[in-house]
């Protein structure tokens, strides 16, 4: 069985802040930590921490963030690369999400990046996810 690490992530985030929650576990690795430190960063999130946990992999604990009258600052997010089709892009076709309203998260030879931070470094890669 193949998993998908940011898949989960992006769907325990998903369903986490549809089900109104303030906290959400997601299993530990690199790429998950650098999703979460781009969305902290953004503000969709308001911080994330790591946990042990007893099969010693750890875990990030996400605080999701919420507007004052009770909607998630994450509206939706959406994985683009998938296992079984890599999207990559050149920096001058990276997506526009929402007419930068949005962000999409890259994956380039410098780190976990927005598309905007691509563009100003002149770098491309892998479209991981897009998030509004």
């Amino acid at each position: 069985m193949h998993n998908d690490p940011i898949a989960d992530m992006l769907t325990r985030i998903r369903n986490a802040a549809k089900a109104g929650q303030s906290q959400v576990p997601i299993k530990m690795s690199k790429i998950c930590e650098g999703i979460a430190q781009v969305l902290r960063n953004e503000g969709y999130i308001t911080s994330f921490d790591k946990v042990e946990d007893a099969c010693g992999q750890g875990l990030l604990r996400v605080e999701l963030k919420y507007a004052m009258d009770g909607s998630p600052a994450i509206t939706e997010i959406k994985r683009i690369s998938k296992s079984g089709r890599r999207v990559y892009s050149p920096v001058e076709k990276l997506p526009c999400v929402l007419n930068g309203m949005g962000i999409a998260i890259i994956s380039t030879n410098k780190g976990i990046l927005t598309d905007g931070q691509c563009r100003k470094d002149n770098v491309s890669g892998e479209i991981l996810c897009t998030v509004y």
